[in-house]
């Protein structure tokens, strides 16, 4: 699994625009073998900006890297240079192989094996 996120940092009186963007786009994640889940993230609001994340969820860093440099991905980011004043600087990419993972399933059958333990 490998999780890729940008984070954004947009200017407070465009943010509407900029979830409209992204709520509008044209995804083209969904086409790419090795795609799990994205997530677009609002976090704390500053006093120059209103932090974002894209969080993008992948089946392997391979997966992710074939989607860099595929046509979809190419498609999916021909309106970036359209959108740049609605953030400060560039967005700041971050990539993660996950260590650790633990999921509601995990959970209930981790608690259904400790109550069968106990009867």
């Amino acid at each position: 699994m490998f999780i890729a996120m940008n984070r954004f940092k947009v200017v407070p009186d465009a943010t509407t625009e900029f979830e409209q963007v992204w709520l509008g786009r044209d995804s083209q994640l969904g086409e790419m073998e090795g795609f799990v889940e994205f997530q677009l993230l609002r976090g704390p609001t500053y006093e120059d900006h209103v932090l974002y994340a894209s969080h993008t969820v992948w089946a392997s860093k391979s997966a992710f890297e074939a989607w860099t440099r595929s046509e979809q991905f190419r498609k999916a980011h021909s309106r970036a240079p359209t959108t740049k004043p609605l953030y400060l600087g560039h967005p700041q990419f971050e990539g993660f192989e996950p260590i650790q993972t633990l999921s509601m399933a995990q959970e209930d059958t981790s608690a259904e094996r400790h109550s069968e333990a106990v009867a």
